[in-house]
């Protein structure tokens, strides 16, 4: 049997195609009042869009631990060897809006939610394992930088370049940037990265230091500029629909969850800061671990209920995981949450995409959409029986000590380590990394900016800033 239509409200909807007039030229009557909603409500429709990530794609699937990590996390998603757990992935680009092509030069997000039995865990990252700032206070400048132009409303890159040049802590994700990976033939085919190092914990209250790697089963793929701008020109969603329609057609992409573990004291002695965003922890000193794989085999049934209103956070833990002194980490514990009370309400999480499937107990009530609530107490403490605190959840504290100050990085290199990215790649890579720095970096109108950075590259390594120099022409007496 056919359903018929139903106001919002459930009463039955006669005519869905024409409004009432006096006579048939009109005017419309006010008391039309199936039109009046309807029309109020496609006011309505749109929610302000990510002001970063604001393009991306999703898609659902399971994770299997292969690997039992008890000795290291009391975290029940990563204890128990063959356990499997639902999971939600969302990957986006950063800087451009929600209708932006998607396969232009960008760095791309790539957010896992774990629906495990102690509540839902985020793991909000990117394809890269490094980001541009690692100080929360210069991210609004940064995406600023990367978005459009107040004066013209055009995206430039005299805004990035500017940005760049005078922080010189951003030259290694933009060595990442600006070289193959900057640029992913398919969400499939890149790489993930937790980017942050965050503290495990595990039931013997012994704390080690983790970094979170999500390799792709399906190998990394990447797009020159041209194919790039062609594709953008055919098919602004492209990566959206390589990835749906590769789902839909049963070729379900996986990649693999790997970890670097660091003793918690040997962590603090690293040779590197290993809380700076901008740097990696070598894979000589600590090796990437395996263990477990993530398959995605279910495209969102709804995009806006699936995809729009999925809220991550890397504020979301669970027992066993924990943050770690990284800045831009403690400013984003922040920023994320808000960010979505902001865009959904106060109730976000309420939403079915974002809720949990344990049990909650909570003594958050009211606000805008709430819903399911009962006569409960909502206070605490109460005599009433209510949810007590579970003292097993506590985090566990690490040493401070210093002066309270607007500090600077606890060091100063900021070159070395995208010294030795450049000298990792092959030739033909350095060769393309030349050239697209020279495209880009070479369409700024200022000459102090192309000279700033041109010399951070020379510090990265001579030979790296000698050719972007003469790709730019630009005499090296500016740049030693």
């Amino acid at each position: 049997m056919t359903e018929t239509i139903t106001t919002r409200e459930g009463q039955p909807w006669a005519d869905n195609n024409h409004s009432q007039t006096a006579g048939s030229r009109g005017p419309i009557l006010l008391q039309d009042y199936q039109l009046l909603e309807k029309l109020a409500h496609f006011n309505r429709e749109r929610i302000p869009e990510r002001v970063v990530h604001a393009k991306g794609a999703g898609a659902k699937g399971s994770f299997t631990l292969t690997k039992d990590m008890s000795a290291y996390t009391k975290a029940d998603v990563f204890n128990g060897e063959g356990k499997t757990t639902p999971v939600l992935i969302r990957f986006s680009q950063v800087a451009g809006e929600s209708g932006y092509p998607d396969t232009l030069r960008d760095v791309r997000g790539f957010a896992l939610r774990f629906y495990t039995q102690q509540g839902n865990y985020d793991v909000v990252g990117n394809n890269t394992p490094v980001f541009f700032v690692n100080d929360p206070l210069k991210f609004p400048d940064f995406i600023h930088s990367q978005k459009r132009d107040p004066s013209t409303h055009l995206r430039t890159n005299d805004m990035q370049w500017d940005f760049w040049s005078h922080s010189p802590e951003s030259v290694h994700q933009v060595t990442y940037l600006m070289g193959d990976r900057g640029n992913p033939a398919s969400y499939r085919t890149m790489n993930g990265y937790g980017s942050h190092t965050f503290k495990w914990v595990n039931a013997n209250d012994e704390q080690f230091w983790v970094k979170y790697h999500f390799i792709s089963a399906q190998g990394v793929k990447n797009m020159t500029d041209e194919q790039a701008a062609k594709t953008a020109s055919e098919d602004t969603d492209f990566l959206l629909h390589d990835l749906y329609d590769a789902i839909e057609q049963g070729d379900f992409p996986s990649w693999q969850v790997c970890v670097q573990l660091i003793p918690y004291e040997e962590g603090l002695n690293y040779r590197h800061d290993i809380f700076d965003v901008t740097k990696v922890v070598s894979h000589h000193d600590y090796p990437r671990i395996e263990i477990g794989t993530f398959t995605l085999n279910e495209n969102p049934t709804n995009y806006f209920d699936d995809v729009e209103e999925a809220a991550f956070s890397p504020a979301n833990f669970v027992p066993g995981i924990e943050p770690s002194p990284d800045k831009l980490l403690q400013g984003r514990l922040f920023g994320y949450k808000d960010a979505e009370r902001y865009r959904l309400g106060v109730n976000y999480e309420d939403l079915p995409i974002n809720k949990p499937v344990n049990p909650v107990h909570s003594y958050e009530r009211d606000g805008f959409m709430a819903q399911g609530q009962d006569g409960s107490v909502n206070y605490e403490p109460n005599s009433k029986g209510g949810p007590v605190e579970d003292l097993s959840a506590r985090n566990h504290g690490d040493r401070v000590e210093g002066v309270t100050e607007n500090s600077r990085p606890y060091e100063q290199d900021h070159y070395s380590a995208a010294g030795s990215l450049y000298r990792v790649m092959s030739e033909e890579e350095r060769q393309r990394l030349i050239k697209t720095i020279a495209t880009n970096l070479g369409s700024v109108s200022d000459q102090e900016i192309k000279v700033l950075e041109t010399k951070q590259f020379y510090q990265a390594d001579p030979e790296y800033g000698e050719r972007v120099a003469q790709a730019l022409g630009l005499t090296m007496d500016l740049i030693r």
